[in-house]
């Protein structure tokens, strides 16, 4: 009867808890359905104004400024073979570091530095994958000592195929597998896919990287939203999605790699939500784990590539019907294809924000200390990894609003660059104009879908 009572009386006594809420918990608890339609209104509105303005309003807007002469650095695969070797590394730490994915860096570098950081910088400031690539300069130094070229010459039928393959078989490791941060089993895939990259572009040359290697097509492509790249010649500046229109319309299996990239980073938010896990007929509270929704995750990654590119394809065949014109649609395809690259890019900043937070300061604290001996490199003191921002509702609206605008601004460059490209590919204007309407119209419901879910609760 003592130890009852002693219990009942430390249950009832009051006392400081250590633990903390997911930032969705004060999302919940914002204002989100007034900023999901101020989003939306302002996507409209630059429709609406677009249509209005002179036609040569988009194109100047995307004009770069260009500065400085700049000439082809000859470092370029001494940088990649540094890369390739940091990355043996990670895989040789994989194998016998830690297991805890947050004390291990491999998971730590390939989920947060690569996957989140580096992918939003390529896309946001310029193209650095020609120099972090962990295989070209391996390549040609194997190419240099063995004297010779590739020996195959890459089958021109396959296209984007293996590509496109290979970034859906990442992305089914990513939200399928049981345990894509286990630092062993990460391990195992990173080195495997290392090696087998290396050995196709031993066999086929460079064409092998930018047909049949998912990861660079995708950093390809992310690059031509850099604020930064090249023309003729020179250094040049510009609004994100400037380097879109100096560049050639895309082949149709590049173009349907930008829609998947959408469609699988929308899955990616989607299968952590409530409605996702009451969709499966899970309690998302008593979340069972990865190892029972494997199949359906897989299933749904599916559903949703189809769905994108479904609707995506009918909008654009319902302006084509409109605006009059007698061009194939796989042409119309190509040709508006790069206008959903903002959008993709947005929401890959917005969605992974939080876990950069986060997990950010685990590789912070990795670097500072990197063989856990007690060292502080980066002269950060006692350091300890904190998630206090998202227990305060300041910050976790601050949080939210950054998303948001991550988000929202992202549809608005999607809506300026598809008139570019619209004024680009069109007979007149007016047929430009009715040709984007249900393009426009698309973009607008994606608003909406993205923002709503930024805000919904999640289950995982």
């Amino acid at each position: 009867m003592r130890s009852i009572t002693v219990l009942a009386f430390l249950v009832v006594l009051p006392g400081i808890v250590l633990a903390h809420a997911s930032e969705q918990g004060f999302v919940l608890l914002l204002p989100t359905d007034i900023y999901i339609a101020a989003g939306a209104a302002s996507v409209a509105l630059t429709v609406l104004l677009l249509a209005l303005l002179p036609d040569w309003v988009a194109e100047r807007l995307f004009r770069p400024l260009r500065t400085v002469p700049v000439r082809k650095l000859p470092l370029r695969h001494l940088a990649s073979c540094l890369s390739a070797v940091f990355l043996g590394f990670l895989i040789w730490r994989g194998l016998t570091g830690p297991h805890d994915p947050l004390a291990n860096p491999l998971p730590l570098f390939i989920w947060t530095v690569w996957w989140i950081a580096l992918v939003a910088l390529q896309g946001l400031l310029g193209n650095h994958w020609r120099w972090t690539n962990p295989w070209t300069g391996p390549a040609a130094l194997l190419g240099r000592l063995a004297e010779t070229r590739a020996p195959l010459r890459y089958p021109r039928v396959l296209g984007y195929g293996p590509g496109i393959a290979s970034f859906l078989g990442f992305a089914c490791f990513l939200l399928a597998d049981l345990a894509p941060a286990d630092p062993t089993r990460l391990a195992g895939f990173v080195g495997f896919y290392w090696l087998f990259t290396l050995a196709g572009l031993s066999l086929f040359g460079p064409t092998w990287m930018v047909r049949a290697e998912g990861i660079t097509i995708v950093m390809r492509v992310y690059s031509r939203m850099a604020l930064i790249g090249r023309r003729n010649g020179r250094l040049a500046f510009g609004l994100p999605g400037w380097q879109v229109l100096t560049r050639p319309t895309p082949r149709l299996g590049l173009a349907l790699l930008v829609v998947i990239l959408l469609a699988t980073g929308s899955f990616d938010g989607l299968n952590e939500t409530f409605w996702w896990l009451g969709l499966l007929g899970i309690n998302p509270l008593e979340f069972p784990g990865r190892s029972a929704v494997v199949s359906q995750n897989l299933t749904g990654l599916f559903v949703a590539n189809i769905t994108l590119i479904t609707a995506f394809t009918t909008c654009l065949w319902l302006g084509e019907r409109i605006a009059g014109t007698h061009r194939p649609l796989s042409h119309a395809f190509c040709l508006f294809a790069p206008s959903i690259l903002p959008i993709a890019l947005g929401y890959h900043i917005a969605h992974y924000l939080p876990g950069a937070m986060v997990d950010g300061q685990y590789v912070l604290k990795f670097l500072t200390d990197p063989l856990a001996s007690g060292a502080d490199l980066l002269g950060l003191g006692q350091f300890y990894v904190t998630t206090g921002f998202f227990n305060t509702p300041g910050t976790a609206k601050l949080i939210w609003l950054t998303q948001a605008g991550a988000v929202v601004a992202g549809h608005v460059i999607a809506i300026l660059l598809a008139h570019a490209l619209a004024l680009r590919g069109a007979i007149s204007t007016r047929r430009a104009l009715l040709g984007q309407a249900p393009l426009a119209a698309f973009m607008v419901a994606y608003t909406f879908f993205g923002l709503w879910l930024l805000a919904s609760p999640r289950g995982l």
